[in-house]
């Protein structure tokens, strides 16, 4: 059965609806990544447990991170529909519990049912949209999906506001309400499949040993020198144990009839080369968006919204790259288009370092800018042709290794930016919220980043030369290897 009867989506006219439910979708994980930061401050004093705030963060990116293997595997088994369906769902479960959360303790735990519906939508969102549409159209595609992040970056720091000012915070979350039901009743009217019935032999113990590993590495490195030392008894214990449980898992996948992540994900050039570049991604994201609008409004005084909208350059950049970066890859190939867009990212934090020692919303907001222009090109066509060099059944594993891989770039990236970043500012004699602190500390993280890009740049360099003329009649998987 071929790709588009699978996904019954033949005709123009069908695709539109099942786009803008899809953009619709991606934006509840694009706000709730930026609405909650502004309500913060109102949460603590309503709710208490100032000391625990930041669980509201990493646990709804762990639950994120760990579940976007489990579902990418089952969308290739049972469809996306019902798996984005069943993300929707949860996303909306766990922001009803949220508005109604009576403490922190409570408010957290509701996040990882959010955190677990958005390890659902956002790589499915991408697999459907690569299901429908061509390699040539998908670009401009992947550049829509990207602008509703960059309206998100401006949208959710301005609805927290003004939710938290003048009528609750909890609005931050009953306001995903309406969203999930009319994004659901697009997808459920507008997208319909046709899945060849199958007896399938779900991977329990794989899912349970993924699950359980690399929550506890993502723990690991996210908690670590923040609630324990990096060598403490804990520290140490939770990324043994959870590197033990990754051996047992690549063990089991080897003899698992269908396994939640094939070991040929990564062993077939193209889908390694683009699964290490996406891990630099997430890490050059997560240096710049935890750390300009802190070292903006500490140097220059900058108001949070200003320095917000700073940063908002770099989600700006990248939709306009992203939808234009078709006409590059159909042109010069992926590679090519990777390796440009990776050049321009390295100018843009190259430049965001050396101006860093003389504070400047513009200089930073143009850097931002160019980083994201950077992004947009090597983001898109990485994935694209990651995804175009697999057929439908394995589509779904390949998105979400790339988003998975993601994901675990940010973790990582948030503990080592943070480990360089508490280092100058205990080695700062003015004190660690002086401006001449964080401006030190700032410039490392950025200086950081861009090593990150510099070698992100290197995994480029390793991706095979494929014509787009492969991915598009599926010859890219021997050409690939």
């Amino acid at each position: 059965m071929n790709e588009i009867s699978r996904a019954s989506v033949g005709f123009r006219s069908e695709r539109g609806p099942i786009l803008i439910a899809l953009m619709l979708t991606t934006g509840l994980v694009a706000i709730d990544a930026t609405i909650l930061a502004t309500a913060v401050p109102s949460i603590v004093r309503d709710l208490g447990g100032f000391a625990s705030f930041p669980w509201l963060f990493s646990i709804y990116l762990l639950a994120q991170a760990v579940s976007v293997p489990v579902y990418a595997k089952l969308s290739d088994t049972v469809g996306r529909k019902p798996i984005v369906l069943a993300g929707i769902g949860l996303f909306f479960l766990g922001s009803v519990l949220c508005g109604f959360a009576w403490s922190m303790p409570a408010l957290i735990a509701f996040r990882a049912l959010q955190g677990l519906g958005a390890g659902a939508i956002q790589p499915m969102s991408m697999t459907i949209a690569g299901d429908i549409y061509t390699v040539a159209e998908r670009a401009k595609t992947q550049g829509y999906l990207a602008s509703v992040w960059a309206i998100s970056s401006v949208v959710g720091p301005t609805l927290g506001g003004l939710f938290s000012q003048f009528l609750s915070w909890r609005w931050i979350f009953f306001v995903n309400v309406p969203l999930c039901i009319l994004a659901a009743w697009m997808l459920i009217r507008s997208f319909h499949e046709t899945i060849e019935p199958k007896k399938h032999r779900i991977d329990y113990a794989g899912s349970a040993l993924l699950t359980a590993g690399m929550s506890l590495l993502i723990l690991a490195v996210l908690e670590g020198g923040q609630a324990w030392a990096w060598d403490s008894v804990w520290s140490i214990g939770a990324f043994a144990l959870g590197a033990l449980l990754l051996v047992a898992f690549a063990l089991v996948e080897r003899r698992a009839a269908e396994p939640v992540m094939p070991l040929w994900v990564l062993s077939r050039r193209l889908l390694l080369t683009t699964t290490l570049i996406s891990l630099g991604i997430g890490a050059i994201l997560i240096g710049l968006t935890s750390y300009v609008p802190t070292y903006l409004e500490s140097t220059v005084g900058a108001p949070p919204l200003v320095a917000g909208l700073a940063v908002a350059a770099l989600t700006l950049g990248w939709p306009i790259a992203a939808s234009i970066s078709g006409r590059f890859y159909l042109r010069i190939g992926f590679r090519s288009t990777a390796l440009l867009g990776t050049s321009i990212a390295i100018v843009g934090t190259i430049i965001l370092a050396a101006t860093s020692v003389h504070p400047s919303v513009l200089f930073v907001a143009v850097s931002c800018f160019v980083v994201g222009l950077g992004m947009g090109l090597v983001a898109t066509p990485t994935l694209i042709a990651a995804q175009s060099s697999v057929a439908w059944s394995e589509r779904g594993v390949v998105t979400g290794t790339n988003m998975f891989a993601r994901s675990i770039g940010s973790a990582v990236g948030v503990a080592v930016f943070g480990a360089i970043a508490n280092a100058i500012i205990l080695s700062s004699t003015g004190g660690a919220h002086s401006p001449a602190a964080v401006q030190g500390a700032s410039t490392a993280v950025f200086t950081a980043v861009a090593v990150v890009a510099a070698l992100t740049i290197v995994a480029g360099l390793a991706m095979p030369r494929l014509r787009v003329e492969d991915v598009e009649f599926g010859r890219a998987p021997a050409a690939a290897d």
